[in-house]
């Protein structure tokens, strides 16, 4: 098995969250196909999947020249009516034929893609992570950044936020853990201008939306610490006037905290995943640690203002 994507996630930009009806009116991304929506454990809309036809180079360690022909899937999904993130994922099937087939093949295989022949799993897996060299290899962070685009272009949205935020990026690989091997993240490395890189090893069982899954809320989860640390340091907080360093934490307090639901939505066979996360890097620790600087700015600014005569 070698599966791979890439996921986008950035504010909303909008002045309010989306209520239900208007995330599922934002995410409805096909005719006919409905928009799934749960409120708990907080609001969550997940737009139906896209196929995007590809017929183009895989990615290659080594510039071994791999071709595939078949789908990329993408889906959009919108958590608290605040946080968009856009996926494009795929599946690698191990080997192909020597030659074309009808599309027909292809659309009846949604999410794949077959290489003319035998796949090198490894130089494709690391080619991935590294990103499409040039032209005329599968880039599918353009596939995540065209449907983040076209959503936010949607006129529903005032285009106002109530806060600066970056947009990240998460490329991800899953390779197929050795039999008997439980799954384990190998590799998780934050790099420059947004981009996050994981690879995975997971069960032969589980399937490559259910790795999707958990890497979406991997990324959706580095966003908010991510903006956090950079909001924090930003109000320059123990540094200036708490008031002044309260105003500029208080869109942390009303569109961020409640936010935080660790492996909510991952599937239960993946959560032992989060449970390395939180103990390298201590993603919740972390977060934790942030929250309670915050709380402690907003204790101390009460007090203060109860004791002025």
């Amino acid at each position: 098995m070698l599966a791979c994507g890439e996921v986008r996630t950035c504010l909303l930009q909008n002045s309010q969250a989306l209520p239900s009806p208007a995330a599922a009116g934002l995410l409805r991304l096909r005719a006919g196909r409905r928009v799934l929506q749960s409120e708990r454990p907080n609001a969550y809309a997940l737009s139906p999947d896209v196929l995007t036809g590809v017929d183009c180079r895989l990615p290659t360690a080594s510039g071994a020249r791999v071709r595939a022909v078949g789908t990329v899937t993408s889906r959009a999904a919108l958590t608290g009516g605040r946080l968009l993130q856009t996926d494009a994922f795929c599946t690698a099937a191990a080997d192909g034929p020597d030659r074309r087939r009808p599309w027909g093949h292809y659309l009846a295989r949604p999410g794949t893609v077959e290489p003319f022949g035998k796949l090198p799993e490894r130089d494709v897996a690391a080619g991935c992570l590294a990103g499409p060299a040039g032209p005329g290899e599968l880039d599918l962070g353009a596939v995540a950044e065209h449907l983040l685009r076209t959503v936010l272009r949607n006129p529903v949205l005032d285009q106002a936020v109530p806060f600066r935020a970056r947009v990240t990026r998460l490329r991800w690989v899953a390779l197929r853990a050795p039999d008997g091997a439980e799954p384990s993240i190998e590799n998780f490395t934050l790099a420059q201008d947004g981009l996050r890189t994981v690879e995975l090893r997971l069960a032969g069982s589980t399937g490559t939306a259910a790795a999707a899954r958990l890497c979406e809320d991997l990324a959706l989860h580095d966003w908010l610490l991510t903006t956090l640390v950079r909001m924090v340091e930003r109000s320059r907080l123990g540094s200036v006037d708490g008031r002044v360093a309260v105003a500029a934490l208080r869109p942390a307090v009303d569109h961020l905290l409640h936010l935080w639901m660790p492996a909510a939505r991952v599937d239960r066979l993946l959560h032992p995943l989060w449970e390395v996360l939180e103990r390298e890097p201590g993603f919740s620790r972390q977060w934790q640690i942030l929250v309670q600087r915050i709380r402690d700015q907003l204790a101390l600014l009460a007090v203060s203002a109860h004791v002025q005569p």
